[in-house]
């Protein structure tokens, strides 16, 4: 198998879904046998946050008091070990970046995202024919699943997917404009952030901010019941009982005791932070995987956090805030999305 799908199968293989049940969610449908509260959320295409006041000193944002904290956990090997970790102040975006806000930097700068460029022939000359091609992550759902098999068995680089159609060409954000934008790259999140004179958070503030002041590590180890994660038999059977297939709008659910939402599950948000090698087998492939055929210690891949849609107790417990996952800098993944944050003096 080629080294780039290898390690794209690898660097993504912490959850799965059907593209069949992926493309079902984007286009709005319900799930059979929900409570009928449930399938009112599933047929919503946007959300209805908390009103903001002309006093808001950043709308859409949140301040975050400074703090201490232990950073990390104890389920999976790359969240030790645990440390101590010091942030300042600082202002963050209280949902999700949506395809409406994404679609307002593109129309502004007619900036072309990385899936929609596709990769440099340069450094992978040797990809398949289709994998030449621009293109995005999704998921299929297979007939069989090998559980000691490769996540080739589900994970796909689809042609023509990107934050337009991040099911694939056939899919599009009509009427999603208050989904999370997904599809996009670190350098194209990073862009976003500098046109709004804002950056991607580290890892730290964006681990203190979705503990909401909790200073101690492993307080969160349960699946969460009002956030957008997997319920049923991972990967073939999403009961939907939080409301959704697959992404929903930002907002749908409660936000923290900060005032963000949607930190946990909906979609995995990228940091600042180069992910470090040497913190063992994170379970989506060996520990000495390097990104791309690149060699070891390059800073090829970025730690994103929260989890996702995707994220179950059977196969994926990243629905916590000390979880943390590699994701290739240059790689747009359907269940992948970010929020921003503003160095500024608090209200």
């Amino acid at each position: 198998m080629p080294a780039r799908k290898i390690k794209i199968f690898w660097s993504l293989g912490a959850a799965l879904v059907g593209l069949t049940l992926l493309v079902g969610a984007w286009m709005g449908w319900g799930a059979q046998g929900q409570p009928v509260a449930k399938r009112q959320v599933a047929e919503a295409t946007s959300c209805a946050l908390p009103a903001q006041t002309a006093q808001d000193l950043h709308p859409g944002m949140v301040w975050v008091p400074g703090g201490s904290f232990e950073l990390g956990d104890t389920v999976y090997p790359e969240e030790l070990p645990l440390r101590k970790v010091s942030v300042s102040g600082f202002w963050m975006d209280r949902t999700e970046v949506t395809n409406a806000e994404f679609a307002e930097f593109v129309k502004a700068t007619n900036y072309i995202t990385e899936a929609e460029r596709g990769p440099d022939p340069k450094l992978y000359a040797g990809l398949p024919p289709d994998m030449r091609k621009p293109g995005a992550v999704v998921f299929v759902m297979p007939r069989e699943v090998n559980t000691q098999g490769s996540p080739a068995q589900w994970w796909r680089y689809v042609p023509g997917a990107s934050w337009r159609h991040p099911g694939g060409p056939a899919t599009s954000l009509d009427g999603h404009e208050s989904f999370p934008v997904v599809a996009v790259t670190f350098a194209d999140a990073k862009a976003y952030a500098k046109w709004k004179g804002r950056a991607l958070p580290s890892e730290a503030q964006w681990e203190w901010a979705a503990r909401a002041g909790q200073t101690q590590a492993a307080k969160d180890h349960d699946q969460p019941r009002d956030a957008n994660t997997w319920q049923g038999i991972f990967p073939v059977v999403n009961s939907a009982e939080d409301g959704f297939l697959g992404l929903a709008p930002v907002g749908c659910y409660a936000p923290n005791a900060l005032g963000l939402f949607d930190m946990i599950g909906n979609a995995w948000e990228l940091t600042s932070d180069a992910y470090k090698p040497g913190h063992g087998d994170s379970g989506d492939g060996p520990p000495d995987q390097v990104p791309r055929g690149m060699g070891p210690g390059t800073a090829a891949q970025r730690v994103i956090k929260g989890g996702s849609y995707l994220c179950s107790p059977d196969y994926c417990m990243r629905y916590r805030s000390g979880a943390r996952q590699p994701q290739d800098d240059d790689l747009g993944a359907s269940h992948l999305g970010f929020r921003t944050v503003l160095l500024a003096p608090g209200p």
